[in-house]
């Protein structure tokens, strides 16, 4: 019995493989290759269709090399800005410190028997505050006598100047500050008309 059962397994498989071989050189839709001119033709046509595959994926990994070398190089410009404007809120919290020291001294130097050693510790310590802040790349912009600039000037009023030319800063209420070259408080300026 087992004898039997082992032919008609073996004419099983011999019919799959034969199925198999044919498959393999009809794969160009079920037309039976007749010579081997057919024969080359399909491979040439296999081959090119492959190396256009193959083209295809060289191009989609350039693309995405290219893709990912770009999203590295904004992550990195995005943590360069984060370092460099991380200080910006404790800056314009420091701004007005500066201005109260400023119109202190201001104060101070036009009042009437104003004691010079005062105005001269105010004078100081603004200098070494100015200084400090300048290490960690805060400017401060006085744009006195310069053309106005909605850009980095907030004007507060226009008053008719004749001596100089129109929408220039004839005086300063609070002074400008920038971070790197950012604008953090645009100056309050008085401007001519």
């Amino acid at each position: 019995m087992t004898v039997e059962n082992n032919k008609p397994e073996e004419q099983v498989e011999e019919v799959v493989e034969q199925q198999a071989e044919e498959s393999l050189l009809n794969e160009d839709g079920g037309v039976e290759l007749d010579s081997e001119s057919d024969l080359t033709d399909g491979l040439e046509n296999q081959l090119e269709a492959l190396n256009e595959e193959l083209a295809k994926a060289k191009d989609q990994t350039l693309r995405a090399t290219a893709e990912m070398q770009n999203i590295k190089r904004r992550a990195e410009q995005d943590v360069e800005k984060a370092h460099k404007f991380a200080l910006e809120k404790f800056v314009d919290a420091l701004i007005p410190v500066v201005d109260s020291l400023e119109k202190g001294i201001e104060s101070a130097e036009q009042a009437e028997g104003a004691h010079e050693a005062l105005v001269e510790g105010m004078n100081l310590t603004l200098k070494q505050f100015l200084g400090a802040l300048g290490r960690f790349s805060v400017e401060q912009e006085d744009p006195n006598g310069q053309p106005f600039d909605p850009n980095f000037h907030q004007a507060m009023s226009m008053v008719p100047n004749p001596d100089v030319e129109t929408n220039t800063v004839i005086d300063v209420f609070q002074k400008g500050y920038k971070l790197n070259g950012r604008l953090i408080r645009p100056a309050m300026v008085v401007v001519s008309k």
